[in-house]
């Protein structure tokens, strides 16, 4: 009778659940509250990654490495800022780490073998087929992922923050480390290069970029839970 007591007074674990009440049950080892969290924030994450990296596969990558680091020290999370905040800056540092060792990778290559950099330097996207997309569809997402990746750096993170991922001016100057009316000259400046670029592709565009297939969520939820062996 007591162990049923208990059990109904235990909270949900799922997307019902608060970040709050999902982090102290991560922090107590509850397999529910890791899956909860990452099938939670998978999408956010990949889009800021993917926002920087401009690489399906890397960014993915990045984002289970970020997990990896956050879930092995979740015991020092202290709520100072919200868990979505802290999740993003530990997934931008890894996306920027990553930038940065690539084009150290490719300053060496250039050097080394400058006759052959045309070969060396080739970062290309990974476009995976979907099937729930049409061919229209894929063909329109990858315009506006092209013109969302010509951004300059600067520009192209507070976009994706910003109008990809829908966070607010405040946390994204907080992610960013910058004021909030920077974020918003930048973001200004970022929609004016992108709507130039669509309108010179196929005119004004309407597209929810970098939609998030369910197959995608699923694997890397799958491979983060695999790696923590929690599963």
């Amino acid at each position: 009778m007591t162990d049923s007591h208990s059990q109904a007074r235990r909270p949900a674990l799922d997307e019902t659940a608060s970040d709050d009440v999902l982090v102290r049950a991560a922090q107590g080892g509850d397999s529910r509250a890791f899956r909860a969290i990452l099938t939670r924030y998978n999408r956010r994450l990949y889009r800021i990654a993917r926002g920087i990296l401009r690489n399906d596969a890397e960014a993915e990558d990045a984002v289970q490495e970020a997990y990896i680091n956050a879930f092995t020290h979740l015991a020092g999370f202290r709520g100072d800022s919200s868990l979505s905040t802290w999740l993003s800056r530990i997934v931008m540092n890894e996306a920027l780490g990553r930038l940065r060792s690539r084009r150290l990778m490719v300053d060496i290559a250039a050097v080394v073998t400058p006759e052959r950099e045309a070969e060396i330097v080739q970062f290309p996207n990974t476009v995976r087929t979907d099937p729930e997309r049409t061919i229209a569809q894929r063909e329109l997402l990858r315009l506006v992922e092209r013109a969302t990746d010509e951004l300059p750096d600067v520009y192209r993170t507070v976009f994706v923050t910003r109008v990809i991922e829908g966070m607010s001016v405040d946390d994204t100057a907080e992610l960013l480390g910058i004021r909030t009316e920077t974020v918003k000259t930048r973001l200004h400046r970022a929609r004016k290069l992108v709507r130039e670029h669509l309108d010179r592709e196929i005119g004004p565009v309407m597209l929810d970029a970098f939609p998030f297939a369910g197959k995608r969520c699923e694997r890397m939820t799958e491979n983060v839970m695999q790696r923590l062996r929690l599963v």
